[in-house]
């Protein structure tokens, strides 16, 4: 082979590399593939509109002092392209900031997509929860891609589900108030009946990634997991029989703990209602991780009050924040958590692992992680 096809050669694969930017950082390809986080079937090279030159990024501070590097990590994923890191708070960019923007990582936020340019294209979200933008018109949305943190969050908030299991389970609340109020109160004992929770029934409404990572979990303290959802009768092995949502009242039937793991949409609010509960083992634990206006909760404090629910864990409520005076604050067999269950250090480091290496395949023109289907909802 001549040496001047060689140098050819070269020059061509040097042009290829420049074409196709850096690669994925080791951190995102482990989390995409432990995660099973699933890219688009098109490449963002193939919408019209694409023509990347400015992407807005809201890093506050928090994300900054998990990541340090997080704005060098984003550089380096977006070589030639402006970027304008807004390290304020804030996660409603100003229309100065919007202005000429094609992209932002941030929040879906409908003050926001009001404001951007007929040129704006992507736009990803850090967490899950797309309901912010449940209002957009369909305008607003068509031919725009919509990204988010599904799937990111599962494991911290599987852990905090199966945390409130246990606790419920073992009377924990009631042990708590007692020691707030400096009482040796062996008598709570007599009130912890649920039993043991190997070899009991656990139901995941809504496989999926947080559903899934509960299921993993429920399978390994030895628990039986059952599953609806509204896709596919498809699960991992840990999951013993996956049902439709048709099926909901029935496998409710079954279960010892329902655990809610349902994104909000128009056919999930208020889903868990008197009907439900009434369908519901009697006894069984209730489990909310999804959003809280999937479940009635006036139906909800009647379901514990009469006993059909021996107690419930709840991470969302309707209306949030709960009400001071609601009666579920002192339930002896209830624990509230102000809608943080996906708090923590690894979640959040995720979070912007994802964001980082779907920023550098919407650069490249490569197909996106977790496309939202914003008609769905989730």
């Amino acid at each position: 082979m001549s040496l001047r096809v060689v140098c050819c050669l070269l020059l061509s694969l040097f042009s290829l590399a420049a074409v196709a930017g850096p690669p994925p950082a080791p951190e995102a390809l482990a989390i995409i593939e432990r995660l099973q986080l699933r890219a688009a079937s098109e490449r963002m090279d193939s919408h019209a509109n694409w023509a990347p030159k400015r992407v807005i990024v809201s890093a506050p501070p928090l994300f900054t002092q998990l990541v340090p590097d997080f704005a060098e990590r984003l550089r380096a994923a977006a070589p030639g392209i402006e970027l304008d890191i807004d390290q304020s708070g804030q996660w409603v960019p100003s229309k100065e900031q919007l202005t000429g923007a094609d992209a932002l990582i941030g929040l879906c936020i409908p003050q926001t997509i009001a404001q951007v340019d007929s040129n704006f294209l992507w736009l990803h979200s850090y967490f899950v929860g797309m309901d912010r933008c449940a209002t957009l018109t369909d305008a607003q949305i068509t031919n725009r891609v919509f990204t988010n943190g599904k799937r990111l969050s599962g494991p911290t908030i599987a852990e905090h589900a199966i945390a409130m299991m246990f606790a419920i389970s073992r009377g924990l609340p009631a042990y708590q108030r007692a020691q707030a109020e400096h009482t040796w109160a062996r008598d709570v004992a007599d009130d912890v009946r649920f039993g043991e929770l190997e070899g009991k029934t656990l139901l995941v409404v809504g496989l999926g990634g947080i559903g899934t990572e509960v299921a993993r979990r429920a399978h390994g303290v030895g628990m039986r997991v059952i599953a609806t959802r509204n896709s596919s009768r498809n699960g991992p092995d840990f999951v013993d029989y996956v049902g439709l949502s048709d099926e909901l009242h029935k496998l409710a039937g079954e279960a010892h703990v329902i655990v809610n793991a349902l994104p909000l949409t128009e056919k999930t609010t208020g889903l868990f209602d008197a009907e439900f509960f009434a369908a519901a083992r009697k006894g069984a634990m209730f489990l909310s991780v999804g959003r809280g206006k999937s479940t009635v909760t006036t139906d909800l404090v009647a379901a514990l009050e009469s006993g059909q629910l021996y107690g419930a864990g709840l991470d969302v409520t309707d209306p949030e924040p709960l009400p001071a005076d609601s009666p579920l604050w002192d339930m002896p067999n209830v624990i509230i958590t102000p809608h943080t269950s996906a708090a923590g250090a690894d979640s959040l480091r995720r979070g912007a692992t994802i964001a980082i290496e779907n920023l550098r395949r919407y650069v490249a023109g490569e197909p996106l992680l977790n496309v939202v289907n914003m008609q769905a909802g989730y």
